[in-house]
């Protein structure tokens, strides 16, 4: 069960916003890692799930894989092998998965059902306190479109209902920063890219790609962090997105 941010904004960094046009808004696009849940607690009880997995299935390749330097190196193979998977987090980890599993000289066919245990608890995400309240709010003032370069499905972590569309790096075949993708974000919630706020707190990723679209940006930043792109510069930044929901109000 969450509840609203009460909390007091933490101190930002010193930089100037552009200022905010709420009456230009008709959409918004939305990030999802780190923006709505923190991701790598999420990853991390993930893999350990994978693990206990693999120890009782596939206990070399679960050896194997307690190990640094060979994981590291199976992601730098994965990288040559398999440049094509680049944007599809979901095949990347399946097929590093199954390299690790021919190495170990276990069955490789085992790399779907240990994805997809990976895959249920990556979806176990714990909301920042602010999300829910947010997305009501922002849902029911606005058609929501998530945008993400994960794999994140918003319909398995349940707050599918909040959401119109939803455009990933896979599905559409280009990253964020690409402008491209911020357009076809835009383009499913039935609006031109200067209607839009995207909300993300990646000041590269989402940031740099949102206001290079011709979108207005709302900045999260959580941790206090310093803004290094000028001169663009956020529309407004906000410490947690109930901050943001009261500029909209």
């Amino acid at each position: 069960m969450t509840t609203p941010d009460t909390s007091p904004p933490t101190a930002l960094p010193a930089h100037t916003d552009a200022g905010l046009d709420v009456a230009r808004i008709r959409a918004i696009t939305l990030d999802l890692d780190d923006t709505l849940w923190p991701i790598w607690p999420t990853i991390k009880r993930a893999e350990n799930t994978l693990q206990t997995w693999l120890d009782q299935h596939a206990p070399v390749t679960a050896a194997l894989g307690r190990d640094k330097d060979t994981l590291r190196a199976v992601r730098n193979q994965m990288v040559e092998l398999r440049p094509d998977l680049m944007h599809d987090m979901s095949a990347l980890r399946r097929e590093s998965i199954r390299l690790l599993l021919n190495r170990a000289g276990e069955d490789p066919s085992l790399a779907e059902p240990a994805f997809e245990v990976f895959f249920a608890e990556r979806h176990r995400v714990e909301l920042f306190d602010d999300a829910l309240p947010a997305l009501e709010f922002l849902a029911s003032r606005f058609p929501v479109v998530a945008l993400s370069n994960g794999n994140a499905d918003v319909h398995r972590v349940g707050i599918g209902a909040h959401f119109h569309a939803s455009v990933n790096a896979h599905g559409f075949g280009v990253p964020k920063p690409d402008k491209r993708i911020f357009h076809a974000g835009a383009e499913a919630a039935g609006v031109a890219p200067e209607q839009v706020l995207h909300i993300g707190d990646d000041a590269h990723l989402d940031g740099v790609g949102a206001l290079g679209a011709g979108m207005q940006l709302a900045w999260v930043n959580r941790e206090g962090h310093a803004w290094e792109h000028a001169p663009l510069a956020p529309h407004i930044t906000v410490s947690s997105l109930m901050a943001l929901c009261r500029a909209l109000s």
